[in-house]
């Protein structure tokens, strides 16, 4: 399936498209996994309350129940310790009726993040954030892939964009995105660079790409004269811009942003100016790119979870 937009400026791959679509799938899954009297379930764990935090998880939780999931939303009290954290986990891994387990970043403080994610039996860490999965991933075996950079490798197939041989770029080296970005795309057999803040001439490595991943987390670091004109570009950057002379700087003349931004004070930016999509031959948009593939590619986890630990 190729699911792409024309505009003036190159395709824009929908992922707010090829999200419906996978989670079409995921439903049909749990129809067959119903059949034979397995309901996937999700533990979605939220400490404390961070706006921002509760309405992605409650997206979450709501998603579950459009494709026919369980899940399940545990909120610990914000002073809730690390060793009662990990006590909650150690009991959420021993239940049967939850294939993955969900721990909404960032944590207070005080609390062991790291601790926490690697206490998560590997089994159910449908994030793909154990070490457990990272080294299954760098294999090429199976393994519980992260979210956002299973959902870059999703819109590049079903938007029919050639990866193998392809020079792929990747701006940024997180062990979230950046680098199980790398290793999906080595494993379709593209030519894989990552860079990162410590990179010499970055623009020139930028401009050999065929894809271009960014990932860096700066509003508007890819400019244009970065880009490989007709490059596919895949923005995973989430900025909230609320000064105006920095939206200025990157919407200047866009009455319809200009309007929003009026109204709510704020808009956001991907990691790529949007100067860059111009050159593009093909780009991800923000908002309506990457992002509706995080939730989606969850929901495939999870399902894939319950069938991989039942030796399906």
């Amino acid at each position: 399936m190729t699911v792409w937009e024309k505009t003036g400026m190159g395709r824009v791959l929908d992922g707010t498209t090829i999200a419906a679509a996978i989670k079409t799938e995921v439903a049909e899954e749990v129809k067959l996994l119903a059949a034979r009297g397995i309901r996937p379930g999700l533990a979605a764990v939220l400490v404390g309350h961070v706006p921002a935090s509760e309405i992605y998880v409650r997206s979450k939780v709501k998603t579950c129940g459009e494709l026919g999931l369980f899940s399940e939303m545990i909120e610990p009290p914000e002073t809730v310790t690390t060793e009662e954290m990990l006590d909650l986990i150690t009991k959420l891994n021993a239940r049967d009726d939850i294939d993955g387990i969900l721990i909404q970043l960032p944590l207070p403080k005080h609390v062991n993040a790291k601790l926490l994610l690697d206490s998560v039996d590997p089994e159910k860490d449908v994030d793909g954030f154990h070490p457990w999965n990272a080294g299954l991933l760098q294999a090429g075996r199976p393994a519980l892939a992260p979210c956002t950079p299973a959902g870059v490798i999703e819109i590049l197939k079903r938007s029919g964009i050639a990866i193998s041989g392809q020079n792929a770029v990747i701006v940024g080296r997180s062990d979230i995105v950046g680098k199980p970005a790398a290793m999906l795309l080595l494993h379709e057999n593209a030519t894989v660079t990552i860079c990162h803040s410590k990179t010499r001439d970055l623009g020139k490595v930028t401009h050999e790409a065929d894809i271009l991943v960014a990932a860096i987390g700066r509003a508007g670091f890819i400019t244009p004269e970065m880009v490989k004109p007709g490059a596919t570009v895949i923005d995973v950057g989430i900025n909230r811009v609320t000064e105006l002379a920095e939206f200025e700087r990157f919407f200047a003349g866009d009455g319809r942003r200009a309007e929003i931004f009026s109204k709510r004070g704020s808009t956001i930016v991907g990691d790529v100016h949007p100067k860059a999509f111009e050159v593009a031959g093909a780009y991800t948009p923000v908002p309506g790119g990457v992002g509706p593939l995080t939730i989606a590619m969850l929901m495939s986890n999870t399902v894939r979870a319950a069938r991989m630990r039942r030796g399906l």
